[in-house]
């Protein structure tokens, strides 16, 4: 059960998750296991996700295209289409690298636009930005877009896209490994969980593959921050209390718009 789950929503799925998503398989199986005797079968089973170092991303900010002001900082999200993350990552492939520009809504989680392709021209990130717009469930509220101060991002091809569409910028002001916690977290998963982190045969496999990472992480995995509920889920059914990714206690407020 436990290998048949992961080889559906994601090879890294910890046991928190599984166990709760497998629950019901685990009662018409008719055994009975509770969450910590769960994690001493994964153990014994050699199921256990090994631990992963973390990396550090750099962002070329060294450019002379107008850098917007944090209006984000201390801030969270309380409804979908509130605020939106973006930022870039790399694919290896057997050609050289592919970049992936994603955006993401930081309430629920869901990647709303995405392109994966083998540069990293301000189109990239116009392509995937205009993917989210075409996505959007709540078209009237107001919204904000938040990145790095990637040369991309500050190119005026991107913001004027962006505000022309009545999309509010925001960009990171100094280094926070926090301040973009939710882009760079999802960053990681698809890589780690989907198998973007290996090298791959070509861009035209790396795009079938990063389409369906984005599908099962939109539709199929559950998330610690939104209860263990999907974003696609969440994006549509809003209730719950939004959970911030950074470590140190903060008093958050709410945005305002």
């Amino acid at each position: 059960m436990v290998k048949d789950y992961r080889k559906k929503v994601g090879s890294n799925t910890g046991g928190i998750k599984l166990h709760t998503e497998l629950k019901q398989d685990f009662v018409n199986a008719n055994i009975k296991i509770g969450r910590d005797k769960f994690y001493q079968f994964l153990r014994l089973n050699n199921l256990l996700v090994p631990k992963r170092k973390n990396y550090i991303t750099t962002t070329n900010s060294n450019h002379m295209y107008r850098k917007y002001k944090n209006i984000v900082k201390n801030q969270v999200p309380t409804r979908p289409e509130q605020l939106w993350v973006s930022d870039i990552t790399y694919i290896k492939t057997e050609n050289g690298h592919n970049y992936l520009a994603i955006v993401t809504d930081a309430y629920s989680k869901q990647i709303m636009g995405y392109k994966l392709d083998n540069h990293m021209r301000t189109s990239l990130c116009t392509e995937a930005l205009a993917m989210a717009i075409k996505n959007r469930k709540y078209p009237k509220q107001k919204l904000i877009h938040h990145s790095d101060r990637g040369f991309q991002y500050c190119n005026p091809k991107y913001t004027d896209f962006a505000e022309s569409n009545n999309i509010t910028m925001s960009m990171t002001e100094q280094y926070d490994p926090y301040e973009n916690a939710v882009a760079e977290r999802i960053n990681r998963t698809l890589k780690y969980e989907y198998g973007l982190k290996q090298t791959i045969k070509n861009t035209d496999i790396a795009k079938k593959m990063t389409e369906q990472a984005v599908y099962i992480y939109n539709n199929l995995r559950t998330h610690f921050s939104l209860e263990l509920r999907k974003p696609a889920e969440v994006h549509l059914n809003p209730n719950i209390k939004y959970k911030s990714y950074r470590k140190n206690n903060v008093n958050l407020l709410e945005l305002t718009i």
